[in-house]
């Protein structure tokens, strides 16, 4: 009989877990988002209030926004004498969501405090969108992704544009089409209901990403279908609504003043050129044409609708703000589109969505050095010139709660702390004072162009300084409004 077999067990090894390279750091993928978001939020906010610092602002918009902030920090209502007096700034646009404001400007009293804040929630914003291009395609590709939405040149023009209420739109659809891509459609719906609050077209934009998420369920959700559908018919019908209702009961006209945007167009085909520039720019150094795959590029439709039936040739263009809600949105498309392709059987494509998030990033930079964000490498930016303190000083010596009438230079100086007006829209307002930009010496004998704005006052040079000119009423105006009064109401009070 043979001596039994004796095995000897052999200790076990563990088969290593080999991470993918994008995924060895966890914790440092989560944190990343975030530190861009705040590199980001430096830059954006050295551009903005570089600008407000050298006193060259390029629109009206920031001392409009002021006055409405300024009114809700006071619980009154959002009055913008710069639109005219006592005229309610809802019977504008409807962005009831700048009252979110208030405490902060309660706390810091000046259009800087709305500058920084609007440099924030675009900063914001680029965190749903790394994070959902990182889940999608990997860290390092998810971070270019990332990067290249931070320096897109729509979010720089809308940096550079002193402040406008789609600041507060942009981080909400980013963090709706985020929500979309993780499979989160009720989450996805909820960032985007406040949409409706932001401006009044983009209740068309909350409809068009309900219309998304209800594709998306098709196969697998019936009832989150129905309810998406529900959804985009509210954010239609809530356009609808505060298009032909609301805005007029607070306009003073009793209409919508942009119904003349639209209707005084002429051939669709008017400005094609310029279209289709924009239409190039937000699909080839952004997205390399693949976010054409991604039906999420449906969310753009609404406002590249309006702006291209619109007649002003501005809203055609890629100047001012207006295509900063764009940019969630072609980018997000273009890591959904990535992530189906490189699932694809096509080897070059598999190849061109593998470099594209890097091309992508790399033309970003590129195109930063004739952006906004390229002033950073210039020391100018940095301090506030000679002439800027000398003019802080002139407009200083009007006091506090004084009714001043001013155009664009002065305006952002003095809408924290006096009634400010427009340049010749003061509508039978007769101001204590007047504040011109003369650079260009466009007025060549300002007392003489006051007379003409108000014949039965009348005005003195108070003091210039950097070709800016300050004139004050040195007369009693009888049978004529006081300035110093109450700012009339609105025609449709009731409203």
């Amino acid at each position: 009989m043979p001596p039994p077999t004796v095995q000897i067990a052999q200790p076990r090894i563990p088969t290593p877990v080999i991470h993918p390279p994008d995924d060895r750091h966890p914790d440092r993928a989560r944190g990343e988002p975030w530190a861009l978001a705040a590199v980001l939020f430096a830059a954006y906010t050295l551009v903005s209030v570089g600008r407000y610092r050298h006193m060259t602002g390029l629109s009206w918009d920031l001392g409009i926004f002021e006055q409405v902030v300024r009114a809700y920090a006071q619980l009154r209502a959002p009055v913008s004498d710069l639109k005219g007096p006592g005229f309610v700034i809802l019977g504008d646009h409807f962005s009831p969501v700048t009252a979110l404001l208030a405490p902060l400007y309660r706390l810091f009293p000046s259009p800087v405090t709305l500058l920084v804040a609007q440099a924030a929630l675009f900063a914001l914003s680029a965190v749903p969108v790394t994070r959902a291009a990182t889940r999608l395609l990997g860290r390092r590709r998810g971070l270019a992704l990332g990067l290249a939405y931070g320096l897109s040149w729509g979010l720089q023009r809308a940096v550079d544009f002193d402040f406008h209420e789609i600041c507060f739109a942009v981080p909400m659809i980013a963090f709706s089409l985020e929500a979309l891509l993780a499979r989160r459609p009720r989450a996805a719906l909820g960032w985007a209901l406040p949409l409706v609050l932001v401006k009044e077209d983009l209740g068309l934009t909350l409809a068009a990403i309900a219309l998304v998420v209800a594709w998306r369920a098709r196969d697998s959700s019936p009832r989150t279908v129905r309810y998406a559908l529900g959804v985009a018919v509210f954010g239609v019908a809530a356009t609808v609504l505060a298009l032909t209702v609301v805005v007029p009961a607070f306009n003073t006209s009793g209409g919508y003043d942009y119904w003349n945007k639209v209707s005084g167009a002429g051939s669709p085909f008017d400005g094609t050129g310029t279209k289709l520039r924009t239409l190039a720019w937000l699909l080839i150094p952004t997205t390399g044409l693949l976010a054409l795959r991604s039906p999420l590029l449906v969310v753009a439709l609404p406002t590249l609708g309006w702006r291209f039936v619109s007649g002003d040739e501005h809203y055609w263009g890629t100047d001012w703000h207006y295509s900063a809600v764009l940019m969630p949105v072609v980018f997000l498309a273009l890591a959904d589109a990535l992530r189906a392709v490189r699932r694809g059987t096509r080897a070059w494509l598999r190849s061109y969505a593998a470099h594209l998030p890097a091309a992508v990033a790399a033309a970003a930079l590129a195109l930063t050095t004739s952006l906004p964000l390229a002033q950073l490498t210039e020391a100018d930016i940095y301090r506030k010139p000679a002439a800027v303190s000398d003019v802080e000083r002139l407009l200083e010596r009007i006091p506090d709660d004084a009714t001043v009438e001013a155009n664009i230079g002065p305006i952002s100086r003095l809408t924290s702390r006096c009634r400010v007006f427009w340049l010749g829209n003061t509508r039978g307002v007769i101001p204590e004072y007047i504040a011109l930009e003369n650079v260009d010496d466009r007025y060549r004998d300002p007392v003489g162009y006051a007379r003409t704005l108000h014949p039965l006052a009348e005005y003195a040079v108070a003091g210039e300084a950097a070709g800016y000119v300050v004139l004050e009423r040195r007369t009693a105006t009888a049978g004529v409004r006081r300035a110093g009064g109450a700012a009339p109401a609105p025609q449709r009070a009731d409203a």
